[in-house]
């Protein structure tokens, strides 16, 4: 941006002069710029005398070195308009434009001055008369603001246009200057937030007067963090130059789709929000559909990879697309639900786009009311956990716990684990709500075994966030010794597709475990993409298998083959294994076939409260059978 500053403050200021006499537009090139060619010097003569009173009428008001002006000449009214659009249209606008009042036989100045106003609110307009009954006030009503309208009364000294044009383009310069950095973005030179809001409510205006349709780009880039982190703050601005440059390089000619010239100049159209956000404005579509097909260009462009300070980076966007007037008739919403679709479709996977759809916008109501009532239910004492039993199937008994956060709302009721713990996740509240989970099964499982529960385990789902956290280990290690809980009688929970995140971490914490007692069991398997074979580099104790698989275990042949397989293997690692999701007695029969060692299900038993947990083991204490069959049929009743 500083360098694009600096270059504006080189170049010349970009003067329009409108006159129907060839001899007085002569007459501004000799002042403003080169000397006018084609003329008399004699007719030359007499206009500038005409023109200019006194003395200096007849010396020659040439500029020392090069000319700081960059001057185009006009006849007429409307020559002058057109040259104003095609100069705004360029990127190249002008800075000062010199009118004369009266221009016969076509319009005058005042009719010139108030279209080029509409073209350009921002150039400084100059009306030049011989006349005395211009009203200055009259003028000014038709083409404002008073703060970039002027006058010169005819004959005026040389030094007086020179100089007014001076002090014009060098305010003119200023306020760009200023406009610059308020409305664009310092590292990509691109319009800002501010700038792509005035951009989006005039382009709605438009649309609606003509009845067309237009559409919003939302993007963010995928895995900008990831290469900022790692590669470094300067590398990170690099990418953010370069993306920028490529979305020019897919929206700078004449788009065929949209009907809009982006100009390489100010990147009108596209905008850096912030961060690695950007957005784009098609402003004449003629369906939503064409919108995905800019949207597709644009993903193929940055979707290549891209060398930055010796390095190849590859950094995929996500696309949210909302148009007018389907998915928003105002600036607010159409920015709101582009920025929606983008969310959805990030969720998709890297390098996808979206169309905004009503049902994201009753998702993403759900999911503000799930965040704001999650913010505050830890402290609000809104958690519980309930205690699913876990059953050795060679003898009947308990041979675990597992501990389930559940969550109960006086606004929402009942919320699922499947709807909050996703946001708890995403909003790193599952960070505090996971260390109050572990504390409070660690503290009520050693109530049980004081009572007399033995050779049994408490396991407590840990999640990703948690889990790498350098600091994990150490809050397990305090809470076992606050609570009093010997290790062994903790077992804790990890997703395979957490393991996988990090294998160098994951060996260590675990073999910190591993020495301190505490086992390990890895859940959900067989919904990742690990093996066993790769697996058996880590120190787990128990294998979870997942309920998908024991739900038709007696249905499909290939679940059956596979979960035996699974349980094979593990036997062979000296691993255990845990069937979830027990919940007809042809599973159980098919599970015990196999050898499967441990099940837990509602076949078996479901979630208890605490109070349901301690009678089933008062029962089961109090119960003399010792046959496994018996056990278990007691547990069904």
């Amino acid at each position: 941006m500083t360098a694009a500053i600096n270059t504006m403050q080189r170049l010349p200021v970009r003067v329009l002069v409108v006159d129907d006499e060839a001899p007085v537009r002569e007459a501004y090139g000799q002042i403003l710029g080169e000397s006018a060619p084609s003329a008399e010097k004699a007719s030359l003569q007499d206009m500038r005398a005409k023109l200019f009173a006194g003395s200096e009428a007849r010396k020659s008001s040439k500029a020392s070195g090069p000319a700081p002006f960059a001057l185009m000449l006009c006849s007429g009214a409307e020559e002058a308009v057109e040259a104003v659009r095609l100069a705004g249209a360029a990127g190249e606008p002008f800075a000062v434009v010199f009118l004369d009042m009266r221009m016969p036989p076509g319009p005058d100045g005042v009719w010139a001055a108030e279209k080029i106003r509409a073209l350009d609110a921002n150039v400084e307009i100059v009306i030049c008369t011989a006349y005395s009954d211009v009203d200055p006030a009259q003028i000014s009503e038709r083409v404002p603001p008073l703060d970039k309208l002027f006058y010169l009364q005819k004959p005026f000294h040389p030094h007086e246009v020179k100089q007014l044009a001076v002090a014009l383009g060098q305010k003119w310069t200023a306020e760009r200057r200023i406009a610059q950095l308020a409305f664009f973005d310092n590292l990509t030179g691109l319009p800002n937030r501010a700038m792509f809001r005035d951009q989006l409510e005039t382009a709605i205006g438009q649309a609606r007067e003509a009845g067309s349709k237009l559409g919003v780009l939302y993007l963010d880039l995928d895995n900008f963090k990831r290469i900022n982190d790692t590669l470094g703050h300067g590398v990170g601005d690099e990418l953010l130059r370069e993306v920028g440059r490529r979305m020019r390089e897919v929206l700078r000619a004449d788009d065929m789709v949209c009907h809009a010239t982006v100009s390489e100049a100010n990147g009108q159209g596209i905008a850096r929000l912030g961060g690695d956000e950007f957005v784009v404005l098609l402003p004449a579509i003629s369906m939503p559909q064409d919108a995905g097909k800019v949207a597709e260009r644009i993903l193929g462009a940055l979707s290549a990879p891209m060398k930055l300070a010796k390095h190849e980076v590859l950094a995929t966007p996500s696309i949210g697309i909302a148009t007018f007037p389907a998915d928003g008739i105002d600036a607010e919403t159409l920015f709101h639900n582009a920025d929606l679709a983008m969310y959805f479709a990030k969720r998709q996977g890297p390098g996808r786009m979206a169309f905004f759809t009503e049902s994201m916008n009753a998702g993403a109501l759900k999911r503000l009311t799930l965040e704001t009532q999650l913010r505050t239910a830890l402290k609000n004492g809104e958690f519980s956990l309930n205690y699913q039993p876990q059953f050795d199937l060679g003898t009947g008994a308990i041979s675990g716990f597992e501990a389930l956060l559940r969550w109960n709302n006086p606004e929402l009721g009942e919320v699922k684990p499947n709807d909050f713990i996703p946001v708890a996740e995403e909003t790193g509240l599952m960070l505090p709500i996971g260390e109050w989970v572990l504390r409070t099964a660690c503290a009520q499982f050693k109530l049980w075994v004081d009572e007399g529960l033995k050779n049994a385990r408490i396991a407590v789902n840990i999640s990703g966030l948690q889990f790498m956290q350098r600091n994990f280990a150490a809050q397990v290690i305090a809470i076992l010794q606050q609570t009093g809980l010997p290790p062994e009688c903790l077992e804790l929970e990890v997703t395979e597709s957490v393991i996988m995140k990090d294998e160098v971490w994951t060996k260590d914490i675990l073999a910190r475990f591993k020495e301190l007692g505490i086992a390990l069991a890895i859940d959900d398997f067989g919904t990742g993409y690990s093996s066993l074979s790769k697996l058996r580099d880590f120190a787990f104790d128990r294998l979870k298998i997942d309920r998908e698989f024991i739900k038709e275990l007696h249905g499909s042949g290939d679940d059956r083959a596979l979960v035996g397989t699974i349980i094979k293997m593990a036997q062979m690692l000296g691993v255990d294994v845990v069937a979830e999701g027990v919940d007809d007695f042809r599973q159980l029969l098919h599970l015990q076939d196999d050898q499967c060692k441990f099940a837990q299900g509602f076949l078996l038993a479901k979630p208890l409260s605490v109070n349901d947990a301690k009678q089933l083991l008062q029962r089961l204490a109090d119960s003399k059978d010792t046959s496994r069959t018996t056990r278990l049929r007691r547990l069904m009743q």
